[in-house]
């Protein structure tokens, strides 16, 4: 049975490709009347995230509760909040990276239709992959608390990591979808404070 496209606009930490923003690109705005704002701290149960992939548990880290993906998983990891479908969204998440000798991840997944076999940082559509957008940054430190931030706006997708703008790239290829997390390999990667605003797919 054919499953439905999955979107993975997303930053990891790795990749050594070049920079698409320029400095002084103009960062954009989820702006329309009708937009809303939800937030998950990530450290209690919500009966809304699906853990696709990955091994997703709620553990203490630093005095709070936070969302982890403990596992090593070929090739991703994969958790859904299948709560409230974004066309534009402007969606951030803390994430810690705290093991991992293959790779040092977390991502933020949006736009996302429906699961298919393979999950890759590309758009993917009837498992067919297309580059879309990367960028080369200094691997993460294991240990430390980074945020990544994605805006999307019709077909213009921006990323920051630590607030710093890294991508600006357009993509026609999805409208609007679920959130979602992810991490890659043998990345022991934790989550908190997600944090969405953006208009709801009608």
């Amino acid at each position: 049975m054919k499953r439905a496209p999955i979107a993975l606009l997303t930053l990891l930490m790795t990749l050594p490709l070049s920079v698409d923003a320029a400095p002084d690109v103009q960062p954009i705005a989820i702006t329309a009347p009708e937009r809303i704002s939800m937030k998950d701290d990530l450290g209690k149960e919500n009966p809304n995230w699906k853990f696709m992939t990955g091994q997703w548990v709620r553990r203490s880290s630093g005095g709070r509760q936070v969302l982890a993906q403990v596992v090593e998983t070929q090739p991703w990891a994969v958790a859904l909040l299948e709560e409230k479908k974004f066309d534009d969204v402007d969606v951030a998440v803390r994430f810690r990276p705290i093991s991992g000798k293959e790779d040092a991840s977390g991502g933020i997944i949006l736009r996302a239709k429906a699961l298919e076999n393979n999950f890759r940082l590309y758009t993917i559509v009837n498992g067919k992959r297309s580059t879309i957008a990367s960028a080369r940054v200094t691997e993460p430190k294991l240990g430390e608390w980074h945020r990544i931030r994605v805006v999307a706006k019709g077909p213009r997708i921006q990323a920051y990591l630590d607030d710093a703008l890294l991508l600006d790239h357009e993509d026609k290829t999805f409208t609007g979808g679920w959130l979602g997390l992810w991490t890659k390999a043998d990345s022991v990667t934790e989550f908190a404070d997600l944090e969405a605003t953006g208009v709801p797919t009608k």
